[in-house]
């Protein structure tokens, strides 16, 4: 019947379409199981990493402590004396693992704390304060940025740029650089300066001391810092060791004196002998600076320890001319400025007041509201720095 025969067809187009639109469902959720299975894999993944670290953090948590120790004497069998961090001392074995070569008197190691083997080594301590003094990024002087000291830059460059720089010169010629440089002369000539600038010039490490860090509480402890400090300067070599202040640790030694007196003594002593000792320096030079070299003990200034005393006297005429180019240079100066006025009104200054009345004279241009400094506010610098009566404002008829 042609009815019949449509209804068949039409149901037949219905099941094809069904088919079809249920096959496209099904594969859409195939896809999206497979997308969500691999966002399960990679999340299982990442627990099982976060897992695997968990359990290694933990095993190192159930592990026992280490005990320092200090290795006395190696025996003929192998075996080490030690003696431990909680006193007495110990005869144990070495780890197999451990080159037996590098076992030596006064290496720091590690011990079990069961069986007191020595499992590992470790490395020498170190007193933070000794790592915070090595300055690692250079201060940004030069020597162009130095006036007036044309002999004492010359003297410096000859006795520790050159042997750091060109040991094998001196090895040539046949003689020994110089061991030490002491830079003496009153405050504020420029001795830090030099050694800032000898710092930026050289591409050796540099160790900064103040003499009075060395001067501790505890007995034994200044000589400690000392011995350290040589030994960080030795690793890092070449290096420079600059002690600054160094009568603060460097003066006389007194026959009658207080305990405190007693123990600067003793930091004299360990000084002394990193100075000029058994053992080579090697290529570690040392630069020491002072105000009043006349109460340092001869000891430390004999030929050995400190081959070369520069003394940084009061600049003269040109060198205060020099200082005033220096610290004037990026200045925005009145058109009419008279340095060699500045100069005759300064005689007796030292480097540091000159730069001190430089940055005098531009706060007085800024007090005024001006943007460039005139020869009014140099004078008014150098009334305010002698301690004079002329600070206030003084009509002035020059102008930017």
């Amino acid at each position: 019947m042609p009815g019949t025969a449509e209804a068949k067809k039409d149901e037949n187009v219905d099941d094809s379409s069904y088919a079809q639109t249920y096959t496209k469902h099904l594969e859409r959720r195939l896809r999206a199981l497979e997308t969500e299975k691999q966002i399960l894999q990679a999340e299982r993944s990442r627990l099982e990493k976060e897992t695997q670290t968990l359990r290694t953090e933990l095993e190192k948590l159930r592990q026992s402590p280490l005990i320092t120790a200090t290795i006395l004497e190696m025996l003929e069998d192998g075996r080490a004396v030690v003696k431990s961090s909680t006193g007495p001392n110990f005869v144990v074995h070495v780890a197999s693992s451990l080159p037996k070569e590098k076992m030596q008197p006064g290496i720091r190691v590690a011990l079990n704390q069961r069986s007191f083997a020595v499992t590992e080594e470790l490395p020498p301590p170190r007193d933070p304060m000794i790592r915070a003094m090595e300055i690692e990024e250079k201060p940004t002087v030069t020597y162009v940025e130095i006036g007036g000291l044309r002999d004492q830059l010359r003297e410096i460059r000859e006795t520790v740029e050159l042997p750091l720089l060109k040991p094998d010169l001196f090895k040539q010629v046949g003689i020994e650089p110089p061991r030490g440089v002491l830079l003496t002369g009153p405050p504020g000539t420029g001795k830090t300066l030099c050694a800032r600038a000898v710092a930026r010039e050289t591409k050796a490490a540099f160790i900064r001391v103040i003499g009075s860090e060395l001067v501790q509480k505890f007995i034994g402890e200044g000589a400690r810092l000392v011995r350290e400090i040589f030994l960080l300067a030795k690793e890092r070599a070449p290096s420079i060791v600059f002690v600054d202040e160094l009568d603060a640790v460097g003066s006389h030694r007194l026959d009658v004196a207080t305990s405190g007196d007693r123990e600067v003594q003793r930091t004299l002593m360990q000084l002394l002998s990193e100075l000029d000792g058994f053992e080579s320096r090697g290529q570690v030079a040392v630069l020491g600076a002072t105000n009043r070299p006349d109460i340092l003990d001869p000891a430390l200034l004999r030929p050995g320890r400190f081959d070369r005393i520069i003394e940084f006297p009061l600049p003269d005429d040109n060198g205060r001319l020099e200082i005033f180019k220096i610290h004037t240079r990026g200045m925005n100066l009145a058109p009419n400025i008279d340095l060699g006025q500045m100069v005759y009104s300064t005689q007796g200054k030292t480097g540091a007041d000159i730069k001190a009345i430089c940055t005098e004279a531009g706060m007085f241009a800024i007090r005024d509201d001006r943007v460039c400094v005139t020869q009014d506010d140099f004078r008014r610098a150098v009334a305010k720095l002698q301690g004079r009566a002329g600070g206030d404002r003084v009509p002035s008829d020059i102008y930017c």
